[in-house]
């Protein structure tokens, strides 16, 4: 593999945005289907991929230096391409830290570290200085990353919510990186009680409608209140720059404005 790699495949969205902050979009040769930050990543890179399937003779056609992916559900991926002699590197980030640490680590592998290192340094000051905003108090808040079966709200983005300012009312499932260990019943949000109703339905249109109207529900006070947002998918469920900048934006709207 040349050093930096200079032919880059990009199979999920946050890996795209960052190099093309870090100026370092000359090397992706291939991206996700997913990809849409920056808008102009939909015209100038070819799509190679959804998220757990990928074509792979195209893939291979672009004759990659190296091939970025992220968690075990794009292991059969990975599979095929090291098979194939194609050097991959896997990220799999759950957390915010997570998420910096692989925007430093992309930096590194493009032979631009201090373009890194700054741009992840911004994020650390800005988080920071919207977590020491007073509040009048810290809503409590339920995170819908799926509606059949529920799915509570990941690492990155219960501590988004955190810095926000509010809640999460299942702060200990945050800590489970795999979503069928995140599967919540009805009941308990229901008990959760949450003042907000925060959700993302991995790409399908979140319908508030609904989600007031299930069974049980009309007594939680975000529903009492109207107060259920639906967050973009690709701002808060992709663990990188988005997430950490409108994606929070939304947060802090949902909860505060």
């Amino acid at each position: 593999m040349p050093w930096p790699p200079e032919r880059i495949v990009c199979l999920t969205e946050e890996t795209v945005e960052t190099l093309y902050l870090l100026g370092q979009e000359h090397r992706i040769v291939g991206v996700s289907g997913y990809a849409v930050r920056p808008a102009r990543v939909r015209q100038e890179k070819p799509r190679v991929a959804a998220f757990t399937s990928a074509d792979i003779p195209k893939i291979l056609a672009l004759r990659p230096d190296l091939v970025l992916t992220f968690s075990d559900l794009q292991a059969g991926i990975v599979a095929e391409l090291i098979a194939e002699g194609v050097a991959v590197h896997a990220f799999n980030q759950r957390r915010i830290a997570g998420i910096l640490a692989m925007i430093r680590a992309l930096g590194a592998l493009t032979g631009v570290p201090a373009r890194a290192e700054a741009l992840a340094a911004g994020y650390e000051a800005r988080l920071a200085a919207i977590a020491a905003v007073p509040r009048p108090g810290r809503p409590r808040v339920w995170f819908e990353e799926w509606d059949d079966p529920l799915i509570s709200g990941i690492g990155w983005v219960s501590e988004l919510v955190a810095i926000a300012g509010g809640e999460d009312v299942f702060p200990d499932l945050a800590l489970q990186g795999k979503a069928k260990h995140r599967i919540v019943l009805p009941e308990a949000v229901i008990a959760a009680a949450p003042d907000v109703i925060l959700a993302s339905w991995c790409g399908k249109k979140v319908r508030p409608e609904r989600i007031a109207a299930r069974p049980g529900w009309g007594g939680i006070p975000a529903v009492q209140q109207g107060r259920i947002h639906e967050i973009r998918s690709p701002l808060i469920l992709q663990p990188g720059p988005a997430a950490l900048t409108e994606g929070l934006d939304a947060i802090l709207k949902a909860l505060w404005q």
